[in-house]
C-alpha cells in the first residue's frame, strides 16, 4: 500500500505553483493515496495475451496526396512583387 504523505502534497502544489490551506492538503491527500491504491489494484490483474486496445471507434486516418497548387504564380515571381528582399527570401519586420 502506498502512502502519500502531506510532505508529498505540498511538494507538488510547490511545483504545480498551487496554494493550499491544510484542509486541501489533507484532502488531497486521501484522494491521491486512494488512486495509487487503485492503480495498484489494476497491476495485479492478469493482462497475459490481451491485445492493446489504441482506440475502439474503428476510424482511420484517411489520406490523400500531397500536391502543391501554385494558383498559376510562380515563387519567382511572389519574391519579385516583395517590398523588400534579400537572397531569395522575402524580409519582413520583426515581430517580438
Amino acid at each position: 500500500m502506498t502512502q502519500i504523505s502531506s510532505d508529498d502534497v505540498r511538494h507538488l502544489a510547490r511545483l504545480s505553483s498551487l496554494q493550499l490551506d491544510d484542509k486541501e492538503v489533507e484532502a488531497l491527500q486521501t484522494d491521491l493515496t486512494n488512486i495509487l491504491e487503485y492503480i495498484e489494484q489494476l497491476a495485479e490483474l492478469d493482462t497475459e495475451g490481451v491485445e492493446p486496445t489504441y482506440q475502439v471507434t474503428n476510424l482511420e486516418n484517411i489520406w490523400r496526396a500531397d500536391k502543391v497548387d501554385t494558383y498559376g504564380v510562380s515563387g519567382e515571381t511572389l519574391v519579385e512583387l516583395a517590398p523588400d528582399v534579400e537572397k531569395n527570401q522575402i524580409k519582413v519586420p520583426k515581430v517580438l
